[in-house]
């Protein structure tokens, strides 16, 4: 009865003891939970934030898209010449081909200009020519007829303007000069540059030298009025006859006073500023085919000094 008496006691006691431990389990187990979850919470908290800051980063990555590389100008064609190196007319066309990035191919026509190959092509026999398969010929003479084809051609606005009234400025001082302006200066400088004087002028005539070197100071002194008028009228006040950048014009005008040189021809101050201006402005361009003039003129000078 003793052994059973406790047998009985003990069932009891281990019955409590266990309903004591579920209890305290499941007072501990909250805790727990509660402890571990703000870890949880902290870390999905952290993974959206680090998910926001990836998205708003990777616009601004992919905003900025790589530089794209400049496109090179399409270079000129180039443009075949045959010219004269002492000559104003060619040196026009030559100043304005390399002003105009056209690379010319120059051919010197020294000598062949009545060959019947050169005649074949231009009867004419003059230069500068231009030789292009877009022309009804195949070439052109004349420099100014030269420096509008090329200008219109390749939209060279800034040396031909397409604006009706200011090429029709430009028009007019070219055809002035080449008109008026030019036959002075040839029938002062060619006795000097050992040029062919023009059929039907005194130079060419059969008069006597007197009379020559009369007609020759006559042209010299007619070059003063249309001179003033390039300045006064088609200039008025600006650098150039194009205005701040020079036209096929000026270009035309600054080949032409070359010449006067030959004759020590004096110059108003600003025809000499305007000539060191076209100078500056177009570099090589203008200086290097001026420079075969000048170089013929101190040339002939020279000769002339020495007899």
């Amino acid at each position: 009865m003793a052994k059973a008496a406790t047998r009985s006691a003990k069932k009891p006691a281990a019955k409590a003891a266990a309903k004591t431990a579920a209890k305290v389990n499941t007072k501990a187990a909250p805790k727990a939970t509660a402890k571990a979850a703000p870890k949880a919470t902290a870390n999905a908290a952290t993974a959206k934030a680090a998910t926001k800051a990836t998205a708003k980063a990777a616009p601004k990555a992919t905003a900025k898209p790589a530089p794209k590389a400049k496109a090179k100008p399409a270079r000129m064609p180039g443009v075949k010449l045959s010219m004269l190196r002492p000559s104003v007319n060619n040196m026009a066309v030559r100043v304005f081909a390399r002003a105009a990035g056209l690379d010319p191919a120059e051919t010197d026509a020294w000598g062949l200009t009545r060959s019947p190959e050169f005649l074949a092509r231009n009867p004419a026999h003059l230069t500068p020519m231009i030789e292009d398969k877009g022309l009804p010929r195949g070439v052109l003479w004349e420099s100014c007829a030269i420096m509008q084809y090329l200008a219109n051609k390749h939209g060279l606005d800034k040396f031909y303007p397409k604006a009706p009234a200011k090429r029709a400025m430009i028009d007019s001082a070219m055809f002035y000069l080449v008109g008026t302006l030019y036959p002075y200066v040839a029938r002062a400088t060619y006795p000097a540059l050992g040029f062919p004087q023009y059929a039907g002028e005194v130079g060419h005539s059969d008069a006597h030298p007197d009379k020559k070197s009369e007609a020759q100071k006559a042209a010299m002194a007619a070059i003063a009025e249309p001179l003033e008028v390039f300045h006064s009228f088609f200039r008025n006040g600006k650098p150039f006859i194009g205005g701040n950048n020079p036209s096929i014009a000026d270009i035309r005008l600054a080949a032409t006073l070359e010449f006067l040189a030959v004759v020590d021809y004096a110059l108003p101050s600003w025809a000499k500023e305007y000539m060191a201006a076209m100078e500056k402005k177009l570099g090589k361009a203008y200086s290097e085919p001026a420079g075969d003039v000048r170089g013929y003129i101190a040339h002939v000078k020279s000769q002339a000094t020495a007899q």
